[in-house]
């Protein structure tokens, strides 16, 4: 007893030392705290069960975790009682896709952290930096200017950060960039002269910050990228411990032979690989699921260190475009085709026959299972929220000259959801231990949005742990939190976020595990997730019992190749 007397008394006194750049050696008053989360069940991020505890807060560092009571009599500036509640570490996104509102719009992420994400991760195919300062056009304003310097990238961090954020950010580097800034928009090969400028521009978006380099090959221009110039882009991220993760090739009719893609660049290029949203689409291929996982499994086995993460619900959201075969798109010349009776022949035939490896989206979801989202031209707006089999009969037209007219009259993808995935797949995948979860979608505050849009926006880790976790048993409380919070975090080389440990900053969430869920609906997308009562982002809190503070605490993250001083 005199043992554990003595060890816990050591662990009060480690717990209540340091400064507030986190040092646990550094002596401070004992027990001086900014904050004290009391009474909690705490369920600490690396998977262990939950217990029973209190967390202090100095500064924007967890300074104590200890058991419930520890810090009764400690000094604290506030405390925050959270009886019956769970206390976690904050949430890590690893495919948010709140570029546009963190540079430019309120930066309060009013979707995101009422969901208890503190960290989002961008970067899916495309970033705004680095840009190619050979191709900047005529107008280019200030910003773009500075995206086109040698650590444009690093300036795209700093910028969303002076911005003024409240959650914080970080970003792989787009593919699709990395292949305009070589190769503008052309299609064929990268080689020579222009593969050289591509490897040299992801080794200072590493240097900048980059977490590794971002691939969505079903997108003009990342489907234009071959598997030998991503395996040589890698390469050249490997000594910077960057991480490939791509939106494969196809999660359809080709889903497995997208794998061994992946398997192949992680393999060649010695880098970690990551699959975004894993999930196969399509009534036909939905037994590909077990496949799937059996074919990462086996990598994992003989060495290739490939992961995966996924979103929870049955239907993707992505652009009408992707009903379109991608070579059409080329140069930039989309629209134009479109305008060209003879083209749109083309791509009636291409699309009838294909001739080409792409996946037609529509097909696969069939026109009654894809919903339009967000049309902005006023004749147009009788369409939303309408089924493109309605939209091709309102039209008295056949659904893809529906979906052509549609993207020429916007001149812009057009937001669209498609219902391609397996409920029972989605419990399938969430079970796998490499598995971690991301949104793919932003988090803007819901009164700011005009037209329909994914209900992941608004419920993505909430519907987890409402509906997966507490009603159906899918997997445990303590799973679904690492797989929000620290699997990501390791993933990605972020050592001091992600659990709740004494010197890790202090992103963290208090949330009821009786009522949290979320409540946006496909038809009725935008409201907010229930449940997440307060959220405090490096020591300063974002959410007070369930409303927004207004504080902007957020900063930009960056990877370990992150070379600190060259600036």
């Amino acid at each position: 007893m005199r043992k554990r007397v003595a060890s816990v008394a050591l662990v009060l006194v480690a717990a209540c030392r340091g400064a507030a750049t986190g040092s646990l050696t550094a002596p401070t008053p004992s027990g001086a705290y900014d904050v004290v989360i009391e009474n909690g069940r705490v369920v600490d991020g690396t998977g262990a069960a939950w217990f029973y505890g209190d967390v202090g807060i100095r500064g924007d560092r967890i300074a104590a975790v200890v058991p419930r009571g520890m810090l009764r009599n400690a000094q604290a500036k506030s405390r925050v009682d959270a009886r019956n509640l769970v206390v976690a570490p904050g949430f890590i996104d690893i495919q948010d896709q709140s570029g546009g509102q963190l540079l430019a719009g309120d930066g309060r992420q009013l979707g995101k952290v009422t969901q208890g994400v503190t960290t989002g991760i961008l970067g899916e195919g495309s970033t705004p930096a680095p840009l190619n300062p050979a191709t900047l056009p005529a107008g280019a304003n200030d910003m773009m200017r500075r995206f086109a310097t040698p650590h444009g990238f690093d300036a795209w961090l700093s910028a969303m950060q002076a911005h003024g954020i409240s959650q914080n950010v970080g970003s792989f580097v787009g593919a699709g960039t990395i292949r305009v800034y070589g190769m503008s928009e052309r299609m064929g090969a990268a080689t020579g002269s222009a593969l050289d400028s591509m490897r040299a521009a992801v080794r200072r978006a590493m240097e900048d910050g980059a977490f590794g380099m971002a691939s969505a090959l079903i997108y003009p221009p990342n489907t234009f990228a071959t598997t030998e110039e991503l395996v040589e882009e890698s390469k050249a991220m490997a000594p910077y411990g960057g991480v490939y993760i791509t939106h494969m090739r196809s999660e359809a009719d080709r889903y497995l032979e997208a794998i061994d893609e992946v398997i192949r660049i992680s393999r060649e290029s010695g880098v970690p690989g990551e699959i975004y949203h894993l999930k196969a689409a399509g009534i036909r291929n939905w037994p590909k699921a077990r496949m799937a996982i059996a074919k990462i499994d086996s990598a994992r086995a003989a060495g290739i260190d490939l992961q995966a993460n996924m979103y929870p619900y049955t239907a993707g959201g992505t652009g009408l475009t992707s009903c379109l075969p991608p070579e059409f798109s080329a140069e930039g010349k989309l629209y134009e085709n479109l305008a060209s009776p003879q083209i749109r022949a083309k791509i009636h035939q291409e699309v009838e026959h294909p001739t080409s490896e792409w996946e037609n989206l529509c097909e696969l979801a069939t026109p009654a299972g894809v919903l339009i989202t967000s049309l902005r031209q006023a004749q147009n707006q009788p369409y939303i929220g309408k089924r493109l089999s309605e939209i091709a009969q309102m039209k008295n037209a056949n659904y893809l000259d529906a979906a052509m007219d549609l993207i020429l009259s916007e001149r812009s993808r057009v937001e669209t959801i498609y219902f391609l995935m397996s409920e029972d797949n989605i419990k399938l995948q969430m079970q796998q231990p490499w598995m971690k979860f991301g949104s793919d979608a932003g988090g803007p505050d819901p009164d700011s949005v005009r037209a329909l849009t994914h209900p992941r926006t608004f419920g993505n880790f909430p519907r987890i742990l409402g509906k997966y976790v507490r009603e159906e048993h899918v997997i445990p409380l303590e799973d679904a939190v690492r797989k929000m919070t620290s699997a990501v975090a390791e993933r990605l080389s972020i050592h001091d976020r992600g659990m709740l440990k004494p010197g890790m900053f202090a992103d963290v969430v208090v949330f009821d595990p009786a009522t949290i869920g979320d409540r946006a609906t496909y038809e009725q997308p935008k409201q907010l997730s229930v449940g997440v009562r307060d959220v405090w982002v490096n020591g300063a809190q974002v959410i007070r019992d369930g409303v927004h503070t207004g504080a902007k605490p957020g900063r930009a993250l960056r990877g370990p190749g992150y070379a600190v001083g060259t600036r």
